[in-house]
């Protein structure tokens, strides 16, 4: 293989930016490229799970209406034009000679019937959606989407609800998304037909994943790769292997206990740079009786003090240290330094204090501790099991006894999004790069309309609740920030959620992969260059 210079991602704003190699030339074979994750994107439905991997690879095949570019800004995508008509009211003037995979058109009836499934039962997407009151077809390219108070992040909100062939849809009979929660799957589990630059040519569920290029894609593409097979590889060891014999060229995360042996290697290069995801633990604050505690006829985690036990009994600086090797910024905030809104004078921990949280523990009335369970993914984010392990030997110290369930995503994330927990680890990106997206995703009070959709444990502040729909309509940039300063405020003194940290991207490839990191963790495979 010929060696390419270094090429490092381009990432928002307030972290690190690299530059990139001029264009390829045209491949003369084909070209493939192979990569792997941890994990696996669980369904090819973009509106089944709102995870940052599936939807990563889903990315690629599909597409929304308003992209984002190499430095994470807005740019046209399917829409080639927006306009806030009316103070409740955007025009979005589509783009013309767009075709589905299939052949079929795009046209406007696309993106309404969009809109009302990423909406509809079954969704994982309607947190992206519960500002919208109506979708309207002005004509075959054009539509308005009606917010319910001026909504002015609307296309950044729209980044990430991408467009179906609702045609393709009903033949298929997957007009209603599919529903991880309940198990139910459809066509669109395991086909595709978007209108992206790689086409679905094969799915096998946890074993590979085929994509080949799309010959009639709309835009020019830099990548010079024809098909791309994406393999998920959970043991750490196994994916390492595979990248230093050549069976993949492109890995993510690369195991921190690795990253300096890989650096080293000639014809290995590590891209590293921060990632926007925040690491955190929620406790099922609503129900009166734990479903999975030794305490009985009441429920522990509704008394702050108890919270705050668990708080202040996580010792987070040796996480950091030993368990992530420094690559973690540990957080007092659900949201990270390089999204728009954050508040870093807001950005300290409780201290680390055993002995005063023991002393809370017996103030609520648990003296000895109680039994809970713990629900934990292995294979989403970086050390996800060993830091839940790490956890759970820190309860422990105050009387704790953690009940830890640590499993694949697969499994995982059905059970936690329909709640069926008492405590759990989850990590949230802010799709939108913006405070509302956590306030209203993870921190408001849940409704059926996707409100607090990944506010597992039911956390509820009638106030908090209030100042996120006037974030969401507020256009003057100093109240605003008010707004959201008080907000986190309150979630952070109610100890609403337990945050962790922020952890690091670390991506390992061959010298001749070319790509853009971002800092929500995405690949597009439309920069991937093979040299």
């Amino acid at each position: 293989m010929k060696p390419s210079r270094r090429c490092l991602g381009l990432i928002a704003a307030s972290v690190i930016a690299w530059s990139t190699a001029s264009m390829p030339v045209a491949a003369t074979e084909t070209t493939v490229f192979r990569f792997a994750d941890q994990g696996d994107a669980l369904s090819m439905d973009p509106h089944s799970l709102n995870e940052s991997l599936q939807l990563s690879v889903t990315r690629n095949i599909y597409e929304p209406l308003v992209e984002r570019d190499k430095k994470l800004g807005l740019v046209p995508g399917l829409a080639t034009k927006w306009t806030q008509v009316q103070p409740t009211v955007w025009r979005f003037e589509l783009r013309r000679n767009v075709k589905f995979h299939d052949g079929a058109p795009f046209t406007a009836d696309d993106v309404v019937f969009t809109m009302a499934r990423a909406a509809g039962e079954g969704s994982d997407m309607k947190s992206y959606t519960n500002d919208i009151a109506e979708v309207r077809k002005v004509d075959d390219y054009t539509v308005e989407m009606v917010t319910k108070q001026p909504f002015p992040i609307l296309p950044d909100v729209l980044t990430l609800v991408y467009i179906m062939n609702k045609q393709w849809c009903v033949e298929n009979k997957a007009e209603r998304a599919v529903d991880r929660r309940k198990g139910i799957e459809n066509t669109a589990s395991f086909k595709a037909n978007g209108t992206g630059p790689f086409r679905l040519k094969s799915r096998d569920p946890g074993v590979r994943t085929t994509m080949v290029r799309n010959g009639n894609y709309w835009a020019p593409v830099e990548s010079n790769i024809e098909e791309v097979v994406f393999t998920p590889i959970g043991n750490d060891a196994t994916r390492v292997a595979a990248l230093l014999s050549g069976e993949i060229d492109m890995m993510q995360p690369v195991p921190i206990q690795d990253v300096a042996r890989l650096a080293q290697n000639p014809a290995l290069k590590i891209v590293q740079g921060p990632e926007l995801r925040t690491i955190f633990l929620g406790m099922d604050q609503a129900r009166d009786e734990l479903l999975y505690s030794s305490v009985k006829g009441k429920n522990p985690f509704k008394d702050k003090r108890v919270r705050q036990a668990f708080y202040q009994a996580i010792d987070i600086e040796s996480i950091k240290t030993r368990i992530m090797r420094n690559a973690a910024l540990p957080t007092g905030l659900m949201m990270g330094a390089g999204n728009k809104g954050f508040v870093p004078e807001l950005n300290k921990r409780l201290p680390y204090d055993p002995d005063g949280a023991r002393k809370l523990m017996t103030e609520a009335g648990y003296p000895n501790g109680f039994e809970v369970k713990m629900n934990c993914p292995n294979d989403r984010y970086v050390n996800d099991g060993e830091i839940c392990q790490a956890v759970a030997g820190m309860l422990a110290r105050i009387g704790v006894k953690i009940n830890l369930e640590a499993e694949s995503k697969s499994t995982y994330f059905p059970k936690i999004l329909s709640r069926n927990t008492s405590f759990y680890m989850l990590g949230w990106t802010p799709g939108t790069m913006d405070a509302h997206n956590p306030l209203n995703a993870l921190m408001a009070t849940p409704d059926p309309k996707g409100r607090g959709q990944f506010n597992l444990g039911s956390y509820s502040n009638p106030k908090l609740d209030e100042l996120t729909a006037q974030i969401a309509r507020e256009t003057d940039p100093t109240k605003r920030q008010e707004m959201i300063t008080e907000a986190f405020r309150i979630h952070q003194d109610d100890i609403g959620h337990l945050p962790l940290h922020q952890q690091a991207l670390a991506w390992g490839m061959r010298k001749n992969v070319q790509l853009v990191q971002l800092a929500d963790n995405f690949n597009f495979l439309k920069w991937v260059v093979l040299k």
